[in-house]
């Protein structure tokens, strides 16, 4: 992988949020200096960063928070199932809002965080194949993330920018049941592919990749992220002593998990105990 820059300007959007939270401390090790944009306040901000309270669909506090800003990491928006007219208002219009600021600011690398549901209904063993899968998502929200990684090809293609859209299994601290054995992404790997964003192979360009760790259940092909110098080395059965390995995963035939299922409603948020951000 080429150098990567350092140290740099990044926003961080959703930085308030749990990836964002576990990713900080990665930033702040390499002598990045983030900004923390999200509806609420980002807690206990290190000396390299600074707190932006905003909408990632508001394109006056977007295009002023990126301005001298290198690259973006867009984390920002609704990560459960909800109406559709939440997830466009959030997710593809905020989405559109972040990348027309980072173009007007000319910001050249954009990290966009997709989702395993965009293709949530491909059978699991297709994503070890190394072409990437069209979407088939399983929710609004799956669409959502479908029409983020379009918006990303966009951007890419018709102003040159470099915007890796990031299929992410699982995010957390460590992997929780059977299914996120194979699914997982650690904080550390997760830094490594805003790495593999910085630098400058496949730029200018649009890259969709799988965004799990080196796992030894994983089910995903690892290629595409290998192409942008993304190689992932923690492994969620560093974990598998604290995880009922017995336990069958029900839905472990499609992607999109239990999301697939009857089920699982279009349109309502099937966890509202979860405050997920």
């Amino acid at each position: 992988m080429s150098a990567v820059p350092n140290p740099q300007t990044i926003a961080l959007t959703g930085g308030a949020g749990m990836m964002a939270t576990l990713l900080r401390p990665y930033l702040a090790d390499a002598g990045h200096t983030v900004r923390l944009l999200d509806l609420a306040e980002a807690a206990h901000p290190r000396p390299t960063e600074s707190v932006h309270v905003g909408s990632v669909a508001d394109p006056e506090f977007m295009t002023s928070a990126l301005e001298g800003a290198a690259a973006v990491i867009h984390l920002g928006g609704l990560h459960r199932e909800k109406t559709w007219a939440e997830l466009v208002a959030t997710n593809i219009t905020g989405t559109q809002v972040t990348l027309e600021a980072a173009r007007v600011n000319g910001v050249g690398r954009v990290l966009l965080a997709s989702s395993t549901h965009a293709v949530g209904f491909h059978p699991t063993e297709a994503a070890a194949q190394d072409s990437v899968l069209i979407p088939r998502p399983d929710t609004y929200y799956g669409v959502s993330k479908a029409a983020v990684e379009a918006l990303g090809s966009l951007y890419a293609d018709k102003y040159g920018m470099k915007v890796v859209s990031a299929r992410i299994g699982t995010g957390g601290d460590r992997p929780a049941n059977v299914r996120t054995l194979g699914s997982w992404l650690s904080p550390a790997d997760s830094y490594r592919l805003v790495e593999a964003t910085l630098s400058d192979v496949g730029a200018p360009g649009h890259h969709v990749v799988w965004a799990v760790s080196a796992n030894t259940r994983g089910w995903a092909s690892l290629e595409a992220g290998r192409r942008i110098g993304f190689e992932p080395v923690d492994d969620a059965e560093a974990f598998a002593y604290g995880v009922d390995t017995t336990a069958r995963d029900e839905w472990a035939e499609l992607l999109g998990g239990a999301w697939a299922s009857d089920s699982h409603r279009v349109g309502v948020d099937n966890y509202p105990h979860l405050a997920v951000k």
